[in-house]
């Protein structure tokens, strides 16, 4: 059931679920359709109470859900590289997961490593009810094919001590992740706005992860370590229809905070702005689009397209003024949704390292 004919064929499932990428789509559907309507589907409200472990497995009834890790990763002779995974969980209509074919569900993985000289990206997709991919809650994993997120403490909690391992083309990494600090919700109280129009998303993270393991790149064996981040997001209409892509932040600041921020841009008027400032014990302050300065400084060419790839960021309140620089302007992710993902070098009032996602470009 893993022939290159089943691939395509669930690749075409999942753009026509999405609507594709074609942003001069009529009438608009927003960045991979994530802005069309979703009345069926179970819908985004404030005031969510978060249960763990149980939010970290999937959520019946949404129609869109992620499992999404970042980690900045360094050798012993200082030289930097990035490595994603992620899973995503899309429904094809608004039904509970059942075992068998019928199973109204997509599983789609993505993975990849940079290096300052290359970039690497694979993707995987899976049909739901197979048992090809999946996420279970009790013991936490999520999985897909042979790559794998998933927890290797039963007892206690299952963010505490973990393992992720992808490969493709030109790279393969399994790495260890540990972490003692608490989860953050983003947002407000995990209630994450994406548009005035009231679009959002449950939204929590693990930005505290320190990671550590094996990384093949080029034909080259490294051992690495860093910082690693973890964000969980589900809904049903994240994006408003007319809103075109995202600019999206994780930063891993040398003073121990940490920083969230997006920025999702607008056909037309001024693109929406939020962020979690988190402080280092994992207390935070949700950060509105008046206390940040978000601004391109930069750009590139990749594949064809503009890019700006590095950043300014000023955060009066927190005495922040950095921009972010790339690693690798080329970390285009090149897969039947395309958007840029690579690992980012923090300069300014503050050193450190982090993560830049950006789409519909």
């Amino acid at each position: 059931m893993k022939t290159d004919a089943l691939r395509r064929a669930l690749a075409l499932l999942l753009l026509a679920l999405m609507a594709g990428c074609e942003q001069d789509a009529e009438p608009p559907q927003g960045f991979a359709g994530l802005g069309s309507e979703a009345a069926a589907f179970t819908q985004v409200t404030p005031g969510r109470v978060f249960s763990f472990p149980a939010d970290h497995a999937a959520h019946d009834g949404f129609r869109i859900e992620w499992w999404y890790l970042t980690a900045d990763l360094s050798d012993a002779q200082g030289r930097h590289f990035g490595v994603q995974w992620t899973l995503f969980r899309s429904a094809l209509r608004a039904a509970p997961e059942q075992p068998g074919w019928g199973a109204p569900l997509v599983w789609l993985g993505h993975a990849a490593a940079t290096s300052a000289q290359s970039h690497h990206a694979a993707e995987r997709y899976a049909r739901g009810g197979v048992g090809q991919a999946g996420v279970t809650g009790q013991p936490f994993q999520a999985w897909i094919d042979d790559w794998q997120l998933r927890s290797q403490d039963s007892a206690g909690d299952p963010l505490a001590r973990m393992q992720v391992q992808a490969s493709g083309p030109g790279f393969a990494y399994r790495l260890q992740l540990t972490s003692q600090r608490p989860l953050v919700l983003q947002g407000e109280g995990g209630y994450s706005r994406k548009s005035e129009q009231g679009q959002a998303s449950y939204y929590y993270s693990q930005p505290f992860f320190q990671a550590s393991g094996e990384l093949q790149i080029d034909g080259q064996r490294y051992q690495v370590s860093g910082p690693a981040w973890l964000d969980r997001e589900w809904s049903s209409q994240p994006l408003a229809a007319d809103q075109s892509g995202w600019d999206w932040f994780s930063l891993h600041l040398d003073s121990g905070e940490r920083l969230m921020l997006f920025r999702v841009r607008e056909r037309a008027g001024a693109p929406y702005i939020s962020g979690t400032w988190i402080n280092a014990d994992g207390s935070t302050q949700h950060l509105g689009p008046g206390q940040v300065q978000l601004t391109a400084q930069d750009y590139s060419e990749v594949e064809g397209r503009r890019l700006p790839t590095t950043w300014g960021v000023k955060i009066p309140d927190k005495g922040l003024d950095i921009h972010t620089r790339a690693l690798n302007a080329q970390a285009w992710m090149k897969l039947s949704i395309p958007y840029w993902e690579g690992p980012v070098q923090v300069e300014g009032s503050h050193g450190g390292s982090g993560y830049l996602e950006m789409t519909g470009y």
